[in-house]
C-alpha cells in the first residue's frame, strides 16, 4: 500500500517536472512542503515529534519510489531525513528533538548534514573545522563542502574538532540555524547529475553558538556520525535502487515497442539477457537493502550490512543505467527519453556517503575482525541462530 501511494504521488506530482527541475537546478520550496505534508520528510520519526512513525524498511520503499522518478528528490529527502534529522533524533536531547524535529518533519525547515571538507573526504576524522569554547558557548570556524541541501537548508548539523589534532576523540556535533551570525553559504557546485539537489559550501567565520547547540556529548561526535551513517548508507542504497528501477522500466517499455528487422527488439536474445540481468541485480540489491533496514529496525549492528547494501546497490545502479541507455541505442543519448538523466544521476551513488572503496574497507575490517566462521553470519536474527543450533 505504501509503495503504491508513494508511486502515485511521484508519478503525478514529481515526474512531470523532473526534467525542468534538472535544467533549472532547483526544486520549488512548495514541492518540499508538499513532501512534508505527505509525511515523507519525517518518515522515520514518531508521531509525537511530528513524524509518520514508519520503520526503516518503509523508509527504504519511500526513498526508492521517489527516486524512481527523480533521484534529486530522493537525495534531498534522504540527506534531510536520515542524516540531519536522524542525527538530532538519535543523539539529541529531549529539548533539541522537540525544538527541531516537528519543523523538519513538516517541511517548515529543511535539514543539511555537514561532515566533508575540502581536505577531509574519505578521511573524515582529519577535519579541520574547529569549535572553541567561550564564556557563553562556542565559536565555530571552518569550511564544509559537498553539503547536500546547503543552499536551501534551515537547520544544519555540523561536525567540528573540539580537541587537539591527534586526540583519539576530538570531534563534536553542533546544530546551527540558518541566519546564525557569521554563517555564510559558499559556492553552489555545478554537478554532472542530480542537479536539482543543491550541493555546496557552508562557511563559518567566528560563528557564535549558545552552549545548548552542542549535539550529543563533547568529543563523541565521530562515533555518533558512524552510527548515523549506517542509516545514511541504507538510504543511498534505496536511492540507487529507485533510480535503477526507473531505468529498468524505461528500457523494458522501449524494448517492447522499438522495432528493428521487423520485430520488437525485446524478441532478440541479447536484449532479453540484458533485461534479465537487470531484473536479477535489482532483486538482489533490494533484498540486501531490506536486510540492513531490518537490522536497524531491530536495533542490531547494521554497519557491515549497510555498507554491503550501499556498495552493491550503487554499483548495480550504474550498470543498470548503462544497460538501459544501451538498449535505447542512439535515442538513449537524447534528453527526450530520460535515461540519459538517470545515467548522469546514478554516478553519485558510488561516491556519496562513502565511496565504494570505503565501503569495501568497512566490510573488510569487519570480516577480518570477526574471523571466517562469523564473517557472513553477524546479522542473523537470534531466532534464526537458535533454530540453527536446535537443528544441528
Amino acid at each position: 500500500m505504501l509503495r503504491n501511494c508513494v508511486r502515485e504521488f511521484a508519478d503525478a506530482e514529481l515526474a512531470p517536472h523532473s526534467a525542468a527541475w534538472d535544467d533549472g537546478q532547483d526544486v520549488p520550496r512548495e514541492t518540499l512542503r508538499r513532501l512534508g505534508r505527505q509525511g515523507y520528510l519525517g518518515a522515520i520519526f514518531p508521531e509525537s515529534l511530528g513524524g509518520a512513525g514508519m520503520n526503516y524498511i518503509d523508509y527504504c520503499i519511500l526513498i526508492e519510489e521517489l527516486s524512481r522518478v527523480d533521484g534529486a528528490i530522493g537525495l534531498i529527502v534522504a540527506a534531510h531525513t536520515s542524516l540531519c534529522a536522524n542525527h538530532i533524533f538519535l543523539i539529541g536531547s529531549t529539548s533539541q528533538r522537540e525544538t527541531y524535529l516537528p519543523r523538519l518533519a513538516s517541511g517548515d525547515a529543511i535539514g543539511c548534514w555537514c561532515l566533508t571538507e575540502p581536505d577531509a573526504g574519505s578521511d573524515a576524522a582529519s577535519l579541520q573545522t574547529t569549535a572553541q569554547r567561550t564564556r557563553d558557548g562556542w565559536t565555530l570556524n571552518g569550511v564544509k563542502t559537498f553539503a547536500t541541501n546547503a543552499h536551501i537548508a534551515d537547520v544544519y548539523v555540523i561536525m567540528a574538532a573540539t580537541a587537539a589534532r591527534g586526540a583519539r576523540h576530538r570531534i563534536s556535533a553542533f546544530i546551527v540555524e540558518r541566519g546564525a551570525d557569521r554563517l555564510r553559504l559558499g559556492r553552489k557546485e555545478q554537478k554532472m547529475g542530480l542537479r536539482a539537489s543543491t550541493t555546496g559550501q557552508v562557511l563559518f567565520d567566528a560563528c557564535a553558538l549558545p552552549s545548548g547547540q552542542l549535539l550529543g556529548a563533547e568529543n563523541a561526535g565521530f562515533a555518533d556520525c558512524m552510527r548515523v551513517l549506517d542509516g545514511g548508507r541504507v538510504s543511498i542504497a534505496a536511492l540507487s535502487i529507485g533510480m535503477a528501477q526507473g531505468a529498468y522500466e524505461a528500457a523494458l517499455r522501449y524494448a517492447k515497442t522499438r522495432k528493428q528487422f521487423g520485430q520488437p527488439i525485446a524478441e532478440f536474445q541479447m536484449i532479453q539477457h540484458k533485461l534479465a540481468d537487470m531484473a536479477v541485480s535489482l532483486d538482489a540489491a533490494r533484498l540486501l537493502t531490506q536486510r540492513a533496514a531490518w537490522l536497524i529496525d531491530h536495533k542490531q549492528d547494521a554497519t557491515q550490512a549497510s555498507a554491503t547494501a550501499k556498495l552493491f546497490s550503487s554499483e548495480v545502479a550504474v550498470q543498470v543505467a548503462n544497460d538501459a541507455l544501451q538498449i535505447h541505442g542512439g535515442y538513449g543519448y537524447l534528453k527526450d527519453y530520460g535515461v540519459e538523466k538517470i545515467y548522469r544521476d546514478v554516478r553519485l551513488c558510488t561516491l556519496g556517503e562513502g565511496t565504494s572503496e570505503i565501503q569495501r574497507l568497512v566490510i573488510a575490517r569487519r570480516i577480518l575482525a570477526a574471523g571466517p566462521e562469523r564473517s557472513t553470519r553477524t546479522d542473523l536474527p537470534a531466532t534464526c541462530r537458535n533454530l540453527a543450533h536446535a537443528n544441528h
